[in-house]
């Protein structure tokens, strides 16, 4: 629903990432493709991005303007936050900072990206949902299965929203991990 331009972006991109994607260092894979991008010169066109790898139990993770993917973990009922503030692809500026985080995965732990559209959702009063509700859902879901962790983020948005429709794609991608680890 963003037009030719956005649809080139993405189209590119997912080109961009089937070719950069096999690089073990994926703050490289985002800098490559984002100066791909600059030079495809598509003026205010930039993407949002968050790249995770799991490798066992490790979980790398690196983002380019999205919001703070949340890790539930089982053992601790805790929810961390990773967060590296960096400028989505193909922004108009000269340096790129972006940063793999890595943590270790245990038994129970459930990890939750989103784009930015659930957090930036309004009420009818014009009110933003806010991030920190999305860790509270979290928190509150991530012992059921993925499809109800997302059947409830779904719902909080359509409540908030009471009607009113996004003004941003709104998704969700959810990465449990086994209640035991052999």
């Amino acid at each position: 629903g963003h037009g030719l331009k956005a649809g080139t972006m993405v189209t590119a991109t997912k080109s961009l990432f089937n070719n950069l994607s096999a690089d073990p260092v994926l703050p490289d894979i985002l800098k490559n493709a984002s100066a791909a991008l600059k030079k495809m010169n598509l003026r205010g066109m930039f993407m949002a991005l968050t790249m995770a790898r799991l490798i066992g139990t490790r979980l790398l993770i690196c983002q380019a303007g999205m919001p703070p993917a949340l890790l539930f973990r089982g053992q601790t009922n805790e929810v961390e936050e990773f967060s590296s503030r960096a400028v989505p692809l193909g922004a108009p500026l000269p340096k790129q900072n972006y940063r793999q985080q890595e943590t270790a995965l245990g038994a129970g732990d459930c990890l939750f990206i989103m784009s930015d559209g659930f957090p930036e959702m309004f009420n009818p009063a014009g009110e933003m949902l806010g991030f920190d509700k999305a860790a509270e859902i979290l928190r509150e879901s991530a012992a059921e299965s993925a499809a109800e962790i997302v059947r409830r983020f779904v719902a909080a948005g359509e409540n908030w929203a009471d009607g009113r429709p996004p003004d941003d794609d709104v998704t969700f991608v959810v990465v449990k991990v086994a209640e035991t680890l052999n």
